[in-house]
């Protein structure tokens, strides 16, 4: 089986450990003989996206997303076919911000979105920010976990008719608000890090699941080999301990 991922401006969206999540991509591939191939896309370069079975869009600050939206907002027909031909989107932070209609800056400025998605993100006011572990409680495509992680985010993501998952623990998508992330199927954004995927394995195979979909559409997420994920369930449950929150999943 082969596996082809784009990770999407590497050299600019990599905040707090987003680069992790292509490598638990690459080692769970790589222990059941999945051959995967990750290739990376920074500003200006000739990619097709829609050649693609996963896109990878990590997290960045406002300097960040002011710097190659301009890039980015050229791609979107590009973007539009790779979904529209069934590749799978996993969006942390920044990039899941981008996806949606616009997000307002720290600075007031207002950087217009892909607008694939009703979503839209303003700006905590006076600097406030979502910031600290977060666990999540999810379920996707009918099994149910718990997620954890990490969220800093000034960003206040409004107006989500399909969420990611509900909070446990944290702000998620903006305070007072209880649900965090964004689930339609086929793209999953979240304001997660840690990484995302490192302490949680079920959701690293689901995303493995959902891209192989593309390609091998009568593959089931039962016909991926078990794999030891002691370490990985230990930094999992470490996390909920901490937070006082017993794991249903």
């Amino acid at each position: 089986m082969n596996l082809k991922v784009c990770w999407m401006y590497h050299d600019i969206m990599d905040l707090y450990g987003d680069k992790g999540n292509m490598l638990v991509l690459q080692k769970r591939c790589e222990d059941r003989g999945i051959s995967i191939k990750i290739d990376t896309l920074s500003i200006g370069d000739t990619c097709d996206l829609s050649t693609y079975d996963l896109l990878f869009f990590g997290g960045g600050a406002d300097k960040e997303q002011l710097l190659l939206i301009d890039d980015l907002l050229k791609r979107k027909d590009n973007i539009k076919q790779a979904m529209e031909q069934g590749t799978f989107v996993l969006l942390i932070c920044g990039g899941y911000q981008l996806f949606g209609q616009y997000y307002i800056s720290a600075d007031n400025e207002k950087i217009e979105g892909l607008k694939f998605f009703d979503y839209y993100t303003e700006t905590g006011t006076n600097g406030t920010r979502c910031i600290g572990n977060i666990a999540i409680q999810c379920t996707l495509d009918n099994e149910t976990y718990t997620v954890v992680g990490f969220e800093n985010h000034g960003g206040q993501t409004r107006n989500i008719s399909t969420p990611f998952g509900k909070v446990l623990y944290g702000c998620g998508n903006a305070f007072q608000e209880s649900y965090e992330g964004f689930y339609n199927g086929q793209v999953l954004g979240t304001y997660i890090h840690g990484p995302l995927l490192p302490k949680n394995p079920k959701v690293a195979d689901f995303v493995i699941y959902k891209a192989l979909l593309k390609r091998y559409p009568e593959f089931k997420k039962e016909d991926l080999q078990p794999l030891d994920d002691t370490l990985e369930n230990q930094a999992h449950e470490a996390i909920l301990r901490k937070l006082g929150i017993s794991n249903k999943a």
